[in-house]
């Protein structure tokens, strides 16, 4: 007789346990979820703000480029043969610059016509990216030992 009265309450406290836990679960709160607030203003986060347009970006890629080709037919003695040699390249920088360009950047060289410390950085590593990319002479292969007569 003892197995029926654990059975029963067994049941019971089973029974009782899932009416507890589907009146708990149904219980919601009424008030609408706050928004989290704009984090507070942090001198070091570089994040971009303020969105560069498109115009901006295209003004800035093509000066950039005009600018870059001008300085190096500077000490050119073929310019017109320097100014198509030159084009390429300076583009591949403006476009590489263009990328990652903060509105502060665009003003300053567009409006202010001058170079942002920060543009002069982010030049020599451009600068670095684009000329990597032609091909370079074929160097010596040291993969393959060396042949003994």
């Amino acid at each position: 007789m003892k197995t029926s009265l654990f059975t029963k309450n067994f049941l019971f406290a089973t029974l009782t346990g899932l009416l507890i836990a589907l009146s708990v679960a149904g219980c919601s709160d009424d008030e609408p979820k706050q928004v989290a607030a704009k984090p507070a203003f942090n001198p070091f986060d570089h994040s971009h703000d303020v969105e560069v347009t498109d115009i901006q970006k295209h003004k800035f890629e093509h000066d950039f480029a005009d600018q870059c080709v001008d300085r190096e037919l500077k000490n050119s003695t073929n310019k017109e043969f320097d100014k198509v040699r030159y084009a390429t390249p300076c583009m591949c920088i403006a476009k590489f610059l263009m990328k990652d360009l903060t509105a502060e950047e665009a003003h300053m060289f567009i409006g202010e016509h001058k170079n942002a410390q920060s543009l002069v950085i982010k030049y020599e590593a451009a600068a670095y990216h684009c000329l990597q990319e032609n091909s370079h002479p074929k160097g010596p292969d040291f993969s393959r030992s060396a042949q003994v007569n």
